[in-house]
């Protein structure tokens, strides 16, 4: 009768192991699924901005600096191997591309152009799409590393070797509030 009891109690034991493993599993590939939502965001704005230098090319020929940088910025994104050189890279062409789109109002017949207002609606909808899907990769990070650090998960994440995602962090320069004058 002990044996059986002992055994049952082994049973139980393992079950709830191997669910718990199969739960960090899936938790961890929601994050890695998210992080590959924000993969694809990025490189359909960086398939977006050619279009967008082309466009821009005729109208505003004292921008070939902005354009350039733009370019550069572009490259830099789809060259960086780590999540977070992808980020900050992405920040940086971000930054520069509402920049431009703000100084894009001194060109009226840029802003006729429909070429450039579909391209740059398109791109308006792919950052917002970005913005979602950072904010979707660190909700599925926060339930991960929550995961990992609560009993008795954090036991079996221990043996297994289950390590903490990181959050995508919002730069600074995107944090300080906008001065507006009017």
């Amino acid at each position: 009768m002990t044996i059986i009891i002992v055994i049952v109690i082994i049973a139980i034991l393992v079950l709830a192991w191997i669910g718990i493993y199969n739960g960090l599993v899936k938790a961890r590939m929601q994050t890695q699924e998210s992080w590959s939502q924000i993969d694809v965001q990025l490189k359909r704005r960086n398939d977006l901005i050619p279009n967008l230098v082309e466009t821009v090319k005729g109208y505003a020929k004292h921008e070939s600096e902005t354009l350039t940088k733009v370019t550069q910025l572009r490259q830099d994104v789809a060259a960086a191997n780590t999540p977070a050189d992808k980020m900050a890279a992405s920040n940086q062409l971000s930054g520069v591309l509402s920049g431009f789109f703000a100084r894009a109002e001194a060109y009226p017949d840029l802003k006729a152009n429909t070429n450039f207002n579909k391209l740059q609606e398109e791109l308006t909808n792919t950052e917002n799409k970005i913005a979602y899907s950072r904010q979707l990769f660190n909700a599925t990070t926060a339930n991960y590393n929550t995961k990992l650090q609560s009993f008795p998960t954090n036991v079996v994440a221990g043996v297994h070797h289950f390590q903490p995602s990181e959050f995508l962090q919002v730069p600074e320069a995107e944090k300080e509030v906008p001065t507006v004058k009017f």
